[in-house]
């Protein structure tokens, strides 16, 4: 599980430089896998990795709408980039990916808040994702 744990990091690193370079999600996971085989003190973006930041980009509209609409009190402008990018990859692995269980990609998301976020910002993000679990079957209909 190790493996997996460091992927989500660096897919939440991704997503958290595209963010802030006004880039897409596929263009920084390309800058990614072009910089750790042309330098070998950059570590290889493994498969887990590239399928959550594209998935992610397949899904990415839906996603900030979810957010945008279930974020009581908050813009997705006004929200930490931290937290967008950790709930929008959260959100992703909660809803679209199957093989993850509900409890674990919650778990996994919060954990990102407490290591990269705000003391407030990890029960934020488990209500929201709490409540997309509930969610969800609506949400993977539209």
């Amino acid at each position: 599980m190790a493996a997996r744990n460091k992927a989500r990091k660096r897919a939440f690193q991704i997503l958290f430089e595209a963010d802030q370079r006004g880039a897409s999600a596929q263009e920084v996971l390309a800058d990614w896998i072009r910089h750790a085989r042309s330098d070998d003190r950059q570590p290889p973006v493994n498969e887990y990795t590239m399928e959550l930041v594209e998935g992610y980009a397949q899904q990415a509209r839906r996603i900030d709408e979810l957010i945008a609409t279930y974020a009581v009190g908050w813009t997705l402008d006004r929200m930490p980039v931290v937290d967008r990018n950790i709930l929008r990859l959260g959100t992703y692995e909660l809803v679209w990916v199957d093989t993850v269980p509900d409890a674990v990609a919650i778990d996994e998301a919060v954990q990102l808040a407490k290591e990269f976020s705000t003391d407030e910002s990890p029960s934020f993000v488990n209500g929201l994702l709490a409540r997309f679990k509930d969610l969800k079957p609506g949400i993977r209909r539209d």
